[in-house]
């Protein structure tokens, strides 16, 4: 392993977060919702699964998913139903106060991580990058290092998208229009959700 690939890992990890999808819009939307203490969290939870996806990917275990194909599908309706369960509850909860939400801080950390606990396409995700930048074997060491670093850049990511989403005038605005930030992210987690359910 060189510096260089682990650069371009970190490059197409950055690339990959920054893409709408599940992790980034229940990032924000708890950000905006129950402040920055549980946007860290909830950050902690998604990168914690997502740095132990890498680590499984680089053990190979992405081929149990190749080989056993039932796996990966039942996964992958897991998946969608929790995103469209978590939907529904962003609508529902959408025209409540932020104070009168049920204990978000104390949700998040398990809200991210079953997030992606159930993207079975984030391990082949990680096996399909793993493979194009570095080709050779990597051995249990380098194996490690690449997993802790993944979870550094992604703790790192939402601390930064916590400490931003956060700020007084990003917060007043949210604020005001609460319930259509709510109800808009829910209707694209929703969308997510039925996409998984019915792509193949």
């Amino acid at each position: 392993m060189t510096l260089a690939q682990l650069l371009a890992f970190n490059l197409a990890l950055l690339v990959a977060m920054f893409s709408p999808g599940p992790a980034l819009f229940v990032a924000v939307q708890t950000n905006l919702s129950a402040g920055r203490r549980s946007g860290i969290t909830v950050g902690a939870g998604l990168g914690l699964v997502a740095a132990t996806w890498t680590l499984l990917a680089l053990a190979g275990f992405a081929a149990v998913f190749e080989l056993f194909p039932a796996a990966y599908v039942t996964a992958r309706i897991a998946g969608a139903a929790y995103l469209l369960f978590i939907a529904y509850r962003m609508w529902r909860n959408a025209s409540k106060p932020v104070g009168e939400l049920p204990e978000p801080a104390r949700r998040a950390f398990r809200q991210g991580l079953f997030i992606n606990v159930f993207n079975p396409k984030a391990v082949l995700f990680a096996a399909a990058v793993l493979i194009a930048i570095f080709p050779g074997g990597l051995g249990a060491v380098n194996s490690v290092v690449i997993a802790v670093n993944h979870l550094l850049i992604e703790l790192s990511f939402y601390t930064v998208l916590a400490l931003v989403l956060n700020t007084g005038a990003v917060a007043g605005r949210y604020l005001r229009a609460k319930t259509w930030i709510d109800r808009g992210a829910a209707a694209v987690l929703g969308a997510l959700g039925l996409r998984i359910l019915l792509s193949r």
